[in-house]
């Protein structure tokens, strides 16, 4: 049996075993294993196992996902979301639209100390979602916000998709992190500016309402002081040069720690659930890595990345024309998968042929994370859509796509902004200290 064939046997095992329910990191390793068993011989498989499986847990650069997990996880459970929705309420929510402005801008600060989509997606629809339907604003448009500001999770610092990325592709993720931090304002101000063009097309869709006293919006612009100052401290010691990526996981989680205990925001309950909220993120995250290790050792044995480096770039299509099929791929993908798992399955594969074709890895880096995260949200199937419903059981699957649906096509236009404008994601890696 030729080394291609059973490469392709392996691909089709690996969903079907995925059509089946099997999680994705068992899954992964499961066909690696099988495969490489088959091609190398068993004793070498085995060993393959403990090895990659030891290396993976106890990696230092690997410390990296479960120090930036906790810090989230901690400022998740000391209920930083009601305090950067209230402060952004404060300031725009009279306005007509105001309360889906405040949502990006609650999004965008959340995801900046959280790392997660799914977390930031599930934690609005608790947080914002109430609101919006308190003061008369659609359903539709109210979940198709938090669908949306849900992404901003996986592009500003600190991201564990790009920081997995980063590992994966032995790129810095420092500078990774300071590639993210552009494009994802820019994501914000797109939303934001969506929402203006939804209200002067359609001035009655949604309300507005009285603004709040001045005494009230600077009472609730002084409660997030400790997770500004919590970012400002991380990512400028990271831009600065000042932490490796690892060194600024640890600092925020203990920053977020004694935030919390200073600010009465983490009584002994509260530690328990960050903690163990951190502990089964971070297991999943690594039995994904360790099964994408496995199967990534079987594929570097049949020589599939590099036959379909090859492929690709023998196509005719032009640097342009690949990019643009690797991207339907991964908006394609995004309908079956979560975003972790699309990475960490797809990368070594893809990875070579961005590399020959002479694209940036840094910016290629967001440009995919960015596609993974549309994926995430356009129809038939969006994960974050999903995660919505899972939270907000009362409003339907087709409700849900209505109101993303100017969402998708501000982040189609965002996507060609950045591959017409590679620097707006390099401008400040370039710049690190």
């Amino acid at each position: 049996m030729s080394d291609d064939f059973v490469a392709l046997a392996g691909f089709v095992a690996l969903f079907l075993l995925m059509l089946l329910r099997v999680p994705v990191g068992m899954a992964m390793g499961l066909v690696g294993v099988t495969g490489y068993s088959y091609l190398v011989g068993s004793g070498p498989a085995l060993k393959l196992v403990g090895q990659t499986s030891m290396r993976t847990v106890t990696d230092y650069t690997f410390g990296v996902l479960p120090m930036f997990m906790l810090m989230g996880a901690l400022v998740s459970v000391s209920g930083v979301s009601r305090e950067l929705f209230r402060a952004a309420n404060a300031f725009v929510g009279h306005r007509r639209g105001g309360l889906g402005f405040a949502t990006v801008v609650a999004c965008g600060g959340f995801a900046a100390i959280c790392g997660s989509s799914v977390a930031t997606a599930a934690t609005f629809s608790t947080v914002a979602y109430p609101e919006m339907r308190r003061y008369g604003y659609p359903a539709s448009f109210a979940t198709g916000v938090i669908a949306a500001g849900g992404t901003l999770g996986a592009m500003l610092p600190p991201s564990t998709v790009l920081a997995v990325y980063g590992i994966i592709t032995q790129q810095d993720i420092g500078k990774l992190f300071m590639a993210g931090i552009l494009p994802g304002l820019l994501a914000m101000a797109m939303y934001i500016g969506t929402i203006a063009l939804l209200v002067r097309l359609r001035p009655n869709l949604l309300p507005a309402h009285e603004p709040l006293p001045t005494s009230e919006r600077l009472a609730a612009a002084r409660e997030v002081w400790a997770p500004l100052a919590l970012f400002v401290f991380v990512i400028g010691g990271l831009y600065g040069g000042f932490f490796t990526p690892t060194e600024a996981g640890g600092v925020g989680a203990g920053g977020a720690f004694i935030l919390g205990l200073a600010r009465g925001k983490l009584p002994g309950h509260k530690i328990k659930e960050a903690l163990l909220q951190a502990t089964r993120t971070a297991a999943a995250v690594f039995t994904v890595l360790i099964g994408a290790l496995l199967f990534g050792y079987f594929l570097t044995v049949t020589q599939t990345p590099q036959k379909l480096t090859a492929l690709l770039t023998g196509m005719g299509l032009g640097r342009y024309g690949v990019l643009a099929l690797i991207m339907v791929m991964y908006l394609i993908l995004g309908c079956l998968m979560d975003a972790m798992a699309m990475i960490i399955l797809t990368i070594p594969i893809i990875f070579p042929v961005v590399t020959q074709l002479g694209f940036d890895p840094i910016w290629f880096g967001v440009i995919i994370v960015m596609t993974v995260e549309l994926g995430l949200i356009h129809p038939p199937v969006g994960m974050n859509v999903f995660v919505i419903k899972s939270v907000v059981k009362e409003v339907s699957f087709t409700t849900i796509f209505k109101g993303v649906i100017p969402f998708v096509l501000t982040d189609i236009l965002r996507l060609v902004i950045l591959i017409a404008f590679p620097m707006i994601a390099l401008y400040l890696p370039e710049r690190m200290g």
